[in-house]
């Protein structure tokens, strides 16, 4: 599960899954056996080793209160995985919601949104699943007819609203363009253009996009790379 707090990633992951090149990219490793979590160890990259569902609320606790400057992501390790992720979401009203990226030939859809490059996504509909929900955002919002091919990734991210904590999950998948004829931004949803990138093209646009969309699109060329292999 990774959750981003102000567009910055809070993982939570199993002990077992990290591997020697990921423990070896944080800046810093602390113990919750041996140690007391305090603000200030959320500097840089940081993992927290031994956390339970009980560390992983006052972790949350201590980032919505004032996310620390300094930090640039944290890491949860535990063996209850599940446990914490329950508990984690137990604090929000969770919100769902999904969204892709759709490809034509070697060129990917990209939107530019609030001054950022986006990826179209939106919120389910009552009785809506997560797959319809997403061909229906992306034709709403580009106008383009999409047929879903494949899961990317989930991401969770959390905001505010009329003072409830809100927990977003957005679902997102892969999709083949079917129809792009009718292609438009919808002005509505202050969409002010659509480009097609190739992954190469757009990581220079990616600079200014949000660190979630970059994760989505990272998700998506590991699994690219996969299947070449």
């Amino acid at each position: 599960m990774i959750i981003f707090f102000d567009d910055r990633p809070f993982r939570i992951v199993r002990t077992n899954e990290l591997t020697t090149a990921e423990t070896s990219a944080f800046d810093h490793i602390v113990d919750l056996r041996l140690e007391k979590l305090q603000k200030t160890m959320f500097t840089g990259h940081v993992l927290f080793l031994n956390v339970t569902s009980t560390s992983a609320i006052q972790a949350i606790s201590l980032l919505e209160k004032e996310l620390p400057k300094e930090m640039l992501s944290v890491t949860l390790a535990t063996r209850e995985k599940a446990e914490v992720e329950d508990k984690v979401k137990s604090m929000y009203k969770v919100i769902k919601a999904a969204g892709g990226v759709v490809v034509k030939g070697d060129k990917w859809l990209f939107m530019f949104r609030r001054k950022k490059w986006d990826l179209p996504k939106g919120k389910l509909d009552k009785g809506e699943n997560s797959k319809k929900a997403a061909v229906r955002e992306i034709e709403e919002e580009t106008g383009v007819k999409a047929l879903v091919r494949d899961k990317i990734c989930t991401t969770w991210h959390t905001y505010t609203m009329n003072n409830n904590r809100i927990l977003k999950r957005t679902k997102w998948y892969l999709f083949d363009c079917l129809d792009d004829s009718n292609m438009q931004p919808q002005a509505e949803e202050q969409i002010e253009k659509l480009e097609w990138y190739s992954p190469t093209e757009a990581k220079s646009i990616l600079i200014n996009s949000f660190s979630s969309i970059r994760y989505v699109v990272d998700s998506l060329k590991k699994i690219q790379n996969l299947r070449e292999q």
